[in-house]
């Protein structure tokens, strides 16, 4: 028996601490942990600050926008759900370079991902998962 289902990318499991981040995407704007004493964004998101070590954390809307800090294009098949070639990428967030993503590009050619290209974030809706992928800034939007 042939099963027809769409292979599918694996999800991260929600808790509390990360629930927030996972399902942001649903009205289409990235969030990440900010912590009220100091300020300073939190990812992955944690109880604590790593800064100050305070609790109180909250999920704070971000711009989208980033730049590619580092990739790497897989030619190796290592999930059912990821057709080689396939890209990895570190994205370092502009509201705060030190805030950096692991995602993949879309909507781009492997060959066309150099360091420092400006990227926006795009949601993929997987069940109650909204996952954050980037997109290259079309040339004259870059703000």
């Amino acid at each position: 028996m042939q099963d027809d289902a769409p292979l599918r990318r694996p999800l991260p499991a929600l808790d509390d601490t990360n629930r927030f981040f996972w399902t942001s995407g649903a009205d289409g704007r990235l969030r990440m942990l900010r912590c009220s004493a100091c300020q300073t964004y939190v990812h992955p998101p944690r109880p604590t600050c790593p800064t100050c070590h305070h609790a109180d954390l909250e999920p704070h809307e971000v711009s989208g926008r980033a730049t590619v800090v580092g990739w790497t294009i897989n030619h190796h098949q290592w999930h059912p759900a990821f057709e080689p070639p396939y890209n990895i990428a570190v994205v370092a967030l502009d509201d705060d370079p030190s805030l950096r993503l692991t995602t993949n590009l879309i909507l781009t050619d492997p060959d066309d991902i150099e360091l420092g290209l400006a990227v926006e974030v795009q949601f993929l809706e997987c069940d109650d998962v909204w996952l954050p992928l980037f997109r290259p800034i079309p040339h004259g939007e870059a703000g």
